[in-house]
């Protein structure tokens, strides 16, 4: 399975990057190829490219904060592909907000 996500939080920085490691951390846990972007206090970093989030079969957005280039995510979104959550919630519980997403 291949997940794409974006994380962002209000501050840009604790919770955007500990909501990256704990989605990429679970994901290759489960043998998952992912990729995370940071929209933090530094700017976009890891950004996706479009043919990485066509390929993605899930897209978590781990956002407390309106993301930029969102019109990126507008088709996996119509395919109801796109898991939307809490940073803290899946810094906290990582396994639950990965086993919500693979049931969209």
């Amino acid at each position: 399975m291949k997940i794409v996500g974006v994380t962002a939080c209000p501050t840009g920085i604790a919770h955007t990057y500990m909501a990256q490691e704990a989605i990429e951390k679970e994901g290759k846990k489960r043998g998952y190829e992912v990729k995370v972007e940071t929209q933090g206090s530094m700017g976009i970093e890891n950004e996706l490219e479009q043919e990485e989030i066509d390929e993605a079969d899930i897209v978590i957005m781990a956002v407390a904060i309106g993301i930029e280039d969102e019109e990126r995510f507008e088709e996996k979104e119509n395919e109801g592909k796109v898991y939307t959550v809490d940073p803290g919630e899946v810094i906290q519980q990582p396994a639950k907000v990965l086993d919500e997403a693979e049931k969209l």
